[in-house]
C-alpha cells in the first residue's frame, strides 16, 4: 500500500451555503460550521428539536373492527377495496426536525480570505477554519455533551439568532446576555406557537485576555488571546425567565422578544444560570492546569486542549475500528473534497467517501440513529419533516453498523425501537385488533404510532416494519455472540402479533397476508394495498423462526415455526423474476425506487446464490429489470447492497457510478436526495460504506464470502477490521494475483469459506488466527 487515505477532508475557500458546512455531532448535539471568517457561523442542532403541528397529539385510526371485512373483499378480489380502509383524516406529517439557532461570530480581520482553509479531521470530529491572524475549530463532545468552540481573534461580535431560513413568523423568541466572571453567558429560547413547548440554547463564552461588553441581544469582545464558547440546547415545556435571578443585575440584559409572547403556564423550566454554572464546572480552574515549565506539552494545554483531550479518544476509538485503503494516487488524496468530487472514477474519492460516511454516520448516532438529514439542517422546512423514515431509509443509512463495527449506531437504532415499543403495541390494537407490535413507517422520534398515511401511501397497512427494523439488532447479537433480551422481548411481540394476524387461508392451505404492503409500490393491476407482497412473506417468516430461535424449548418456539411453516412460497413470474407481490395475477410494476421485494436477499440471508441458486436467479432478474424511476440515491445504493449479495460486481460498479457521477455530493462530503444536489439527505453519504463492505465481505452466522463482488475499478486495496456474524474480526488485503485474508475469532467455531472459487470447510479456533492465502476469487 501506499501512504494512506486521508481521515478528513478540507477546503480552500469558505462556505457560502450551510450544505457546504462541515460537520460535528456527538449523537446528541450537531454542528454546522460555514461562513467568512468575518461572518463564520454555527448552527446548532439537537435530536430533540421537533416542532410541533399536530402530530404530537395524533393517534392511530381505529380500524380493528373493519379488518375483517377488508380481508374478505380483498380476497374476494376487489383490487381497490383497502382505499377505503381509513377514518377518512387528511394526510398528517410527523414533527418535523428542525435547527435550534445559529452561532454567529463577526470579526475585523484584516484580509480574512489570505491563507484561507477549512478542513475537518473525522478521527477527531473538529471542523477547523484558518487565515491570517485568525482561527476557529469546533467539535462536539462525546464526554461532555457540549459543542466546543475556541477562536482566536482579538475582536468579535457574538450572538445567537433563530433566524435561519424558513423559520416560522410566530415563534415567542427571547434573547438574554448577562456578563460573568468569565466573559459573559447567552441564552435564546423559543416557544412554538399554540403549545408550551419550547427549548432554550446556553452559550457560555470565557474570554481570555480583552474586555466583554454587552450589545444587546450579543457582546462584544475586544483585544482577546481567544474566546472559549460551550453551547448546549435543552428542549422542555414551558417559557423560562431571562437569565434567572441575574435578571435584576445592572449589567443583565432581558428578554428581547421578537413576537408575542402567550400567557400559557410554563413547566419543566430549566435555570439558565445553573446550566452556565454546568458550563462553567467543565473548564478548569487555572489553578488545576499544569504550569510545569519544562513541561513543554503541559504548557500549552488550555481548557479548549483539556476538553479536546476527553472528548477524542471516545470518538477515535469508534471511527478508527474499520479503515479502507484503495491504493489512490497520493496526489489525489490530497485534493480538496470539491475538487476530488470532479474525479468520480478516481479511488482516492471512494477512500474518502467512505472515511466521511463513517464518520458522520457515528456523529449523528446517539439518543437516536440518524435521521434522513442525519443529525444536521439548516432550514426549519427539512424535506420529508427530516423524520426517521423507517420502511427504506433509516436501515439503509445504518447497513453498516455491525459489520464496520459501529456498536454506537446499533444502541441509537436499538433506543428509537425500545423507547417506541408501546406505542408499536397500540398500532397493533388500533389498526389490527392484535397483539403484539407493529412499527410505523415514519417517526418523528418522539412518537411511534401509526397516523402517517393516505390513499397513495397506505403506509398504515405496513406489518413487515417490526422485523425490517429489528433485523439490525439480531445482526449485532450475532455478531457479539450475546443475545439481548430487549431484542428477544421485541422479537415475541411481533411473532405475536402474527399470531392474531394471520389467520386467512388461501384455496392451498396457506396462509395469505392480507392487507399487504410493498413500501412504496402498488401492482400494475391493482391498488396499493392488496396480498401477499414478497417484503411481508420474508418479514412474517423471518420473524416468526428468529423468535423462535430466540426463545428455545418453549411452547410458544413451537407454534412459531408452525406458523412459519404455513407461509406461501416467493412466487416467479412470467420474466422469469421474483414477483414482487406472490399473489397469483398481480402484475409487477418494475420502474420504482424502493426494492422491498429483495428482502430477502439484502439485508436477510432467505435467498442467496448458494442456498437457493433458483430464487437467487430470479432475484437476479428482479433486479436487471428494476428502474431507477425518480434517481433517488437510496434506490441506487440499495440496488448495489442487493447486487453485492447476487454476487454482481459489474452491477453494483453502476450503482455506485450513478451516484459518484450524478453530482449527489456536497462540498461537505454530505450527500443528496437526488442528483445535482437537490435536497440535502444523508442516504448515500451514511449508506455507501456498506456498500463497499458487502462487496468485499459478506458473513451469516455460519458462512464467510470474500471478495464477493469487487467493482474492476478498485483492484487492490486493504479492508482492516470488518465484524462477522460469527464472531471474528477480518483484515483483507487483495491484489489483482492475490488476496489474504487474516481471521481473527473471537469463538470456535466451524463455518463455510466460500469464494469464486467454490466452498470449503474453515475450523476457527477462539483466540487463533487463521490466514487465509487466496489465489481466486
Amino acid at each position: 500500500m501506499s501512504a494512506g487515505p486521508v481521515h478528513g477532508t478540507w477546503e480552500p475557500r469558505p462556505a457560502a451555503r450551510w450544505e457546504d458546512a462541515f460537520l460535528s455531532g456527538n449523537g446528541h448535539h450537531g454542528a454546522l460550521v460555514f461562513g467568512d471568517p468575518n461572518d463564520e457561523r454555527v448552527i446548532v442542532t439537537h435530536h430533540t428539536l421537533v416542532r410541533p403541528g399536530g402530530g404530537e397529539h395524533a393517534r392511530p385510526p381505529a380500524l380493528a373492527t373493519e379488518l375483517p371485512a377488508l380481508q374478505d373483499r380483498l380476497l374476494a378480489g376487489e383490487a381497490t377495496a383497502a382505499e377505503t380502509f381509513t377514518d377518512g383524516r387528511p394526510l398528517q406529517w410527523v414533527q418535523p426536525f428542525h435547527p435550534a439557532f445559529q452561532i454567529r461570530l463577526r470579526g475585523t480581520t484584516p484580509d480574512e480570505r489570505r491563507g484561507y482553509r477549512r478542513s475537518v479531521d473525522f478521527s477527531t470530529g473538529v471542523a477547523t477554519a484558518e487565515c491570517l491572524g485568525r482561527r476557529s475549530s469546533v467539535f462536539v463532545s462525546r464526554a461532555d455533551d457540549v459543542i466546543v468552540q475556541e477562536v482566536t481573534a482579538p475582536d468579535l461580535d457574538i450572538s445567537l439568532d433563530h433566524r435561519l431560513p424558513g423559520v416560522p413568523h410566530d415563534l415567542a423568541v427571547g434573547h438574554g446576555a448577562v456578563l460573568t466572571p468569565e466573559g459573559a453567558l447567552l441564552t435564546l429560547r423559543v416557544r412554538y406557537p399554540g403549545t408550551d413547548r419550547a427549548y432554550t440554547g446556553v452559550t457560555l463564552v470565557v474570554v481570555t485576555g480583552g474586555r466583554t461588553a454587552l450589545t444587546p441581544p450579543g457582546l462584544r469582545v475586544t483585544g482577546a488571546r481567544s474566546v472559549l464558547l460551550l453551547t448546549r440546547v435543552l428542549r422542555h415545556t414551558g417559557v423560562p425567565d431571562a437569565v434567572g435571578s441575574d435578571a435584576d443585575r445592572p449589567d443583565a440584559v432581558g428578554p428581547h422578544v421578537d413576537s408575542p409572547d402567550t400567557t400559557e403556564p410554563a413547566t419543566a423550566e430549566p435555570d439558565a444560570l445553573a446550566h452556565a454554572r454546568a458550563l462553567g464546572d467543565l473548564i478548569p480552574d487555572a489553578g488545576e492546569l499544569p504550569n510545569t515549565p519544562d513541561d513543554e506539552h503541559a504548557q500549552h494545554q488550555t481548557p479548549y486542549t483539556r476538553l479536546l483531550a476527553r472528548h477524542t479518544p471516545l470518538h477515535r476509538t469508534a471511527y478508527e475500528r474499520v479503515t479502507l485503503d484503495l491504493d489512490a494516487d497520493t496526489a489525489e488524496r490530497a485534493l480538496p473534497g470539491s475538487e476530488l468530487l470532479e474525479h468520480p472514477d478516481s479511488p482516492a474519492l471512494l477512500e474518502r467517501l467512505f472515511a466521511a460516511g463513517r464518520y458522520h454516520l457515528l456523529s449523528a448516532s446517539g439518543m437516536l440513529p440518524p435521521r434522513l438529514t442525519g443529525l444536521w439542517t439548516g432550514d426549519w422546512n427539512t424535506a420529508w419533516a427530516g423524520a426517521f423514515t423507517n420502511d427504506a431509509n433509516l436501515n439503509l443509512q445504518t447497513a453498516s453498523a455491525a459489520a464496520a463495527a459501529l456498536p454506537e449506531v446499533t444502541e441509537a437504532h436499538a433506543s428509537l425501537i425500545h423507547r417506541q415499543l408501546s406505542d408499536w403495541a397500540d398500532n397493533a390494537r388500533t389498526i389490527f385488533g392484535a397483539r403484539g407490535v407493529v412499527a410505523p413507517a415514519h417517526t418523528d422520534g418522539e412518537s411511534g404510532l401509526t397516523y402517517h398515511f393516505s390513499r397513495e401511501y397506505p403506509l398504515h397497512l405496513w406489518t413487515a416494519g417490526a422485523d425490517w427494523l429489528l433485523k439490525p439488532l439480531v445482526d449485532h447479537d450475532e455478531t457479539r455472540g450475546e443475545r439481548d433480551p430487549r431484542t428477544a422481548h421485541a422479537l415475541a411481540q411481533v411473532a405475536l402479533f402474527y399470531e392474531d394476524f394471520l389467520t386467512r387461508t388461501d384455496e392451498d392451505g396457506n396462509l395469505v397476508i392480507v392487507p399487504s404492503y410493498s413500501p412504496e409500490n402498488r401492482p400494475a393491476n391493482a391498488s396499493w394495498g392488496t396480498l401477499n407482497a414478497a417484503m411481508d412473506l420474508s418479514a412474517a417468516r423471518h420473524a416468526l423462526l428468529t423468535a423462535a430461535a430466540y426463545h428455545p424449548d418453549t411452547p410458544e418456539a413451537d407454534r412459531w415455526r408452525a406458523l412459519a411453516d404455513r407461509l406461501p412460497p416467493h412466487r416467479i413470474n412470467a420474466d422469469g423474476a421474483l414477483a414482487e407481490w406472490a399473489w397469483p395475477g398481480l402484475d409487477d410494476t418494475y420502474d420504482h425506487r424502493h426494492l422491498s421485494h429483495l428482502y430477502a436477499v439484502w439485508p436477510l440471508d432467505e435467498i442467496n446464490p448458494y442456498d437457493t441458486p433458483h430464487l437467487a436467479t430470479a432475484a437476479h432478474r428482479a433486479l436487471e429489470l428494476r428502474g431507477a424511476e425518480n434517481d433517488s440515491a437510496h434506490g441506487h445504493l440499495h440496488h448495489a447492497l442487493i447486487a453485492a449479495r447476487l454476487r454482481d460486481g459489474d452491477r453494483v460498479e453502476h450503482a455506485l457510478g450513478q451516484v459518484l457521477k450524478g453530482d449527489f455530493f456536497h462540498a461537505s462530503l454530505m450527500s443528496a436526495h437526488y442528483p445535482h444536489r437537490d435536497v440535502y439527505n444523508a442516504d448515500a453519504a451514511h449508506t455507501l460504506p456498506a456498500v463497499l463492505v458487502e462487496t468485499l465481505v459478506q458473513s451469516t452466522p455460519d458462512r464467510l464470502v470474500l471478495l464477493p463482488a469487487l467493482p474492476a475499478a478498485y483492484p487492490k486495496g486493504e479492508l482492516l477490521g470488518i465484524r462477522t456474524r460469527f464472531g471474528a474480526r477480518i483484515d483483507l488485503t487483495w491484489s489483482p494475483h492475490e488476496a489474504t485474508a487474516v481471521v481473527r475469532p473471537t469463538r470456535t467455531h466451524r463455518v463455510e469459506l466460500r469464494t469464486s472459487s467454490g466452498a470449503q470447510p474453515l475450523d476457527l479456533v477462539a483466540g487463533e488466527d487463521r490466514v487465509l492465502d487466496l489465489r481466486a476469487w
